[in-house]
């Protein structure tokens, strides 16, 4: 379990960088890269890591349903994702 800080660290993050895209879109429109650096260091897309949603798990992190890897096979097993069942052959 990620600590409670790492979470809202990446939750401020997203807002930042939704709060400067269209600014950020601009600048690098005009080539005005110094007026790039003035932004805040965390409003930079590129510094966004996706997180498990209920762990907070920074690695396996599957897309598709927005939680890692353990925390898929879990609710899978338990029946608790529609559409997905356990391979057997």
């Amino acid at each position: 379990m990620a600590k409670q800080s790492m979470k809202a660290r990446e939750v401020r993050r997203a807002y930042l960088i939704e709060r400067y895209a269209e600014k950020r879109k601009q600048l690098k429109a005009e080539g005005n890269y110094e007026a790039l650096q003035d932004l805040p260091k965390n409003s930079c897309p590129t510094r966004y890591h996706n997180r498990c949603k209920l762990s907070g798990r920074p690695k396996g992190y599957m897309r598709q349903f927005g939680i890692s890897r353990i925390d898929f096979r879990e609710m899978a097993s338990h029946g608790l994702i529609p559409g997905v069942k356990k391979a057997s052959w």
